[in-house]
């Protein structure tokens, strides 16, 4: 979708690089609408394509948590 944090933007670079896959969701880089984002490196564009973090675990990207908590208001922990 359109406005999302690096998280929600790596799921979706994550589909839309499947093979297939032929109606991709929108794909902004992170300063389009955001000053800081959540993750490391930040989503950039290179003449309109987006590096697929291949050669990375997981979704390729890392949240900085130190960031995250800096912004944190209010937390919870719920336990089963």
């Amino acid at each position: 979708g359109m406005l999302e944090s690096g998280i929600g933007r790596a799921y979706n670079v994550a589909l839309a690089s499947l093979s297939g896959f032929t109606l991709p969701g929108d794909l902004s880089p992170s300063a389009r609408y955001w000053h800081r984002d959540l993750v490391r490196p930040e989503w950039t564009h290179s003449q309109g394509l987006v590096d697929v973090p291949w050669d990375r675990p997981g979704l390729g990207v890392e949240i900085d948590e130190e960031y995250v908590e800096s912004l944190t208001e209010r937390m919870a922990v719920l336990e089963a």
